[in-house]
């Protein structure tokens, strides 16, 4: 079964979430390839667009190859947002949706009234939908959480005024943001959001295995998954939910050549997109990600966390398969 947003049909029902720091045009080049039936970039700020700020505007830079490809907004002024939609987004070619983030839970983004302090303000959140709609050309989704505190469960309520003013789809993260990623995700309210509203439902929380993804389908009725922190490192995790959507029980297990492959080819395309030095830095992270749990990976992990090369990475990535070959 396929999944639609607007006009847009997915070839899988699986979607690749929005992370910041994340998501950049290199790892969602990398999770389209494992078969995610769409990507996010990382959040967007409308006000950083309305400004042509121009980090902003980097972040917007999207690989044909990955379409079709949501661009993730946020920003809590909904005349902003329609302004920047209407100004800057429509006309890309590219971006074949846009989405709307009422779900981050950081400060930064709270502070300002934006993220998942939209949960606090229902009115305000379909406002900003119905603003978007009146202008945009392209299919417009938006990513909630349960509420913003277990006293405020009001994912439901928030779903349906969103379906009111316009909204194509809606990912629910079964999470308040009050429990930022501890606990555990609900797949009730995952539920409950699909029961009451008419539009597709994306399915978002606790993702670590096929087996997360298929129950959570089961257990909600929701038309898709979308995958966030089960990926980091394991982008291999798509392609084995695809397959489990597909009753295909024969899943993928990475070998170690495998993952010390994909982090020399991360670090290839990273390098095309920025300078060598930041790239490394960069991969930093994502090598601890990909080495996580492989044996003996401390030592060669340490190590590349003190270079900014590209020949030293793949020097440290030759000692350490002759070391795990041995």
């Amino acid at each position: 079964m396929k999944l639609k947003i607007g006009n847009i049909e997915l070839d899988e029902r699986v979607v690749l979430a929005p992370m910041a720091g994340v998501t950049d045009i290199t790892y969602r080049t990398i999770c389209k390839e494992m078969g995610a039936g769409l990507v996010c970039t990382e959040m967007v700020s409308a006000k950083g667009l309305y400004y042509n700020d121009i980090k902003t505007n980097r972040l917007m830079k999207i690989n044909e190859n990955n379409r079709p490809v949501s661009l993730q907004i946020f920003g809590s002024d909904p005349d902003v947002m329609a302004y920047v939609v209407e100004k800057h987004i429509n006309e890309r070619k590219d971006i074949d949706i846009i989405d709307v983030n009422m779900g981050c839970p950081t400060p930064k983004i709270v502070k300002n009234g934006d993220g998942s302090a939209l949960m606090k303000t229902p009115e305000l959140a379909g406002s900003i939908i119905n603003k978007i709609k009146k202008v945009s050309n392209k299919p417009v989704t938006a990513k909630i959480r349960a509420g913003w505190d277990s006293r405020s469960i009001n994912a439901a309520e928030v779903a349906q005024n969103l379906e009111y003013n316009g909204v194509d789809l809606i990912a629910v993260h079964g999470r308040t943001r009050e429990q930022f990623y501890t606990g555990k995700s609900s797949n009730n309210i995952i539920k409950e959001v699909k029961e009451k509203v008419n539009v597709p439902v994306i399915g978002n929380g606790d993702i670590f295995t096929p087996e997360d993804a298929v129950k959570m389908i089961k257990d909600t009725g929701c038309d898709g998954v979308m995958v966030g922190r089960g990926i980091l490192g394991n982008p291999w995790l798509i392609k084995n939910i695809v397959k489990a959507f597909n009753n295909d029980y024969d899943f993928y297990v990475p070998t170690s050549t495998d993952k010390i492959q994909i982090v020399k080819r991360h670090a290839e395309m990273l390098i095309k997109e920025l300078d060598e030095k930041i790239a490394i830095l960069e991969m930093r992270k994502f090598a601890a990600w990909y080495m996580k749990g492989m044996k003996g990976s401390s030592e060669a992990r340490n190590k590349i966390n003190k270079i900014s090369k590209a020949d030293d990475l793949y020097y440290i990535l030759d000692e350490y398969s002759k070391f795990i070959g041995s």
